[in-house]
Formats: C-alpha cells, sequence, structure tokens
C-alpha cells in the first residue's frame, strides 16, 4: 500500500460529546444489481471505485465512495409501508443546478415522483428501481433562516409544502423570475 494515513501528533480522548463530521455513504442491498448499479452511476453523474460483479463502490465527489451497490442474492424486495429508511437526499448548490440535474435525468428517461416545495428546500423526488426514494434539493434558505422558517405560522400549519411543476419552474427560472418569487 503507497498511501500513508495522516499521523495525529495532539493525540488525546475525551469524554465529551463528540458529532461525526460528514455522512460517509450509504450502502443498498438489492436483488437488481445491474439496475440499480447503472441507474445511480446516472443519477448521480458518478464514477465506479471499486467492483467486483457483486459490490460497486460508486463515488461523485472527493468521498473514495459515497454510494454502494451489493447484490444480494434471494433478498427480499422493500415493501412500501414497513419501517426503515423514508429516502435519501442531495443537495444542489444553486436553484439553477437542481433544475439541470432534473433537466439531465428527464433526458436519461429517469422521471421525478413528487416535486414540493417544503419552504425550507425546493425537492425533486425520484425512485430508483428498488423503489427507495432520493430527494433532490436546493436549500431555500440559510440554517438561521430555516429555523426561523419551521419556527413560525406558516411551517406550523403546514409543515410538507406545496407541489409544484418542475417544468414550469424550469420555465420561470430561465426567464429570468425573481429567487423570492421561484423559492
Amino acid at each position: 500500500m503507497s498511501a500513508q494515513p495522516v499521523e495525529e501528533t495532539d493525540r488525546k480522548i475525551e469524554s465529551r460529546p463528540i458529532s461525526p463530521s460528514k455522512l460517509a455513504h450509504i450502502v443498498l442491498k438489492t436483488q437488481q444489481y445491474e439496475n440499480m448499479r447503472k441507474f445511480y452511476l446516472t443519477f448521480l453523474n458518478g464514477s465506479v471505485a471499486f467492483e467486483n460483479g457483486m459490490l460497486s463502490f460508486l463515488r461523485y465527489d472527493d468521498e473514495h465512495h459515497r454510494i454502494v451497490i451489493a447484490g444480494v442474492p434471494g433478498v427480499e424486495a422493500p415493501a412500501p409501508m414497513a419501517s426503515g429508511l423514508e429516502h435519501m437526499a442531495f443537495t444542489f448548490d444553486t436553484l439553477g443546478d437542481l433544475l439541470s440535474n432534473y433537466t439531465r435525468l428527464k433526458e436519461a428517461g429517469i422521471m421525478p415522483v413528487w416535486c414540493i416545495n417544503h419552504g425550507i428546500t425546493t425537492s425533486i423526488y425520484y425512485a430508483d428501481p428498488d423503489g427507495n426514494k432520493i430527494e433532490t434539493q436546493y436549500d431555500n434558505l440559510d440554517v438561521e433562516g430555516a429555523d426561523a422558517f419551521m419556527n413560525g405560522p406558516y411551517f406550523a400549519q403546514n409543515p410538507i409544502g406545496v407541489d409544484f411543476d418542475p417544468e414550469l419552474l424550469c420555465e420561470r427560472y430561465l426567464r429570468g423570475d425573481a429567487m423570492v418569487d421561484l423559492i
């Protein structure tokens, strides 16, 4: 192995609350290995870090892998009403990036299952071949603004949000409508 670990010079172990520095990866087990592999490579605009025909370690950013697709023979399909993971979410830096991704996925035949403005985010949801839901989102507000919005009267009355037509949002975005009106 040529890579060397970063040496930690200030070594200490403390009994204090420490949060993780990031969410590292998600592993999805499936009977549809090849379909799921192709879907996530397209969905994430990703690349393969490692694969062996049963496992695909996929990346799309600076992490060595973000999604692992594990082909597991005999695994049962997820039950839609079972408890467990509701969805995973990926954030885009700009509303334009979110809408560009929507357009790219549409051109690849991947269509959203739900488009909703949650107030704090503008969100476009998809489903993978196994039915796992994936949210793509743009943060409409910074953390302070999101906190204020979620503690306000509108969110108390409607914590889910309002549906939107992504084609209309794309049209309005390209027309130059003000961001405050779009989000």
